[in-house]
């Protein structure tokens, strides 16, 4: 089975929100708002982890999902192509080192 693209799953998330209403433009959608809710959905999976519901839909990893369908959602209106950032930020965090100890004492 073929796996979609970030692309490709912006795409449809973006035709679903044409479909129900959600705004697919920057004058549908109040853009501090819609992060304040992309905000509220990784809130919601780390009340899930502390009840340690890991699992379904109203679990962690559900609002795991949730979170990620916001951020595609908005990085749609706001006509981001994340895809080749993202492998970007990969790529770049490969050659990073993060001094732990350092960043601990403060």
């Amino acid at each position: 089975m073929k796996k979609n693209t970030i692309t490709e799953i912006t795409g449809s998330i973006m035709q679903q929100a044409e479909e129900k209403g959600w705004g697919t433009t920057q004058v549908d959608v109040n853009v501090g708002e819609k992060i304040a809710l992309i905000h509220a959905e990784v809130t919601e999976a780390f009340e899930e982890y502390r009840k340690n519901n890991i699992h379904g839909i109203d679990g962690m990893d559900g609002e795991m999902a949730s979170l990620i369908i916001s951020i595609l959602h908005l990085s749609g209106i706001m006509e981001f192509d994340l895809e080749p950032l993202i492998l970007q930020k990969i790529e770049r965090n490969k050659s990073r080192n993060w001094d732990w100890d350092k960043l601990k004492k403060k």
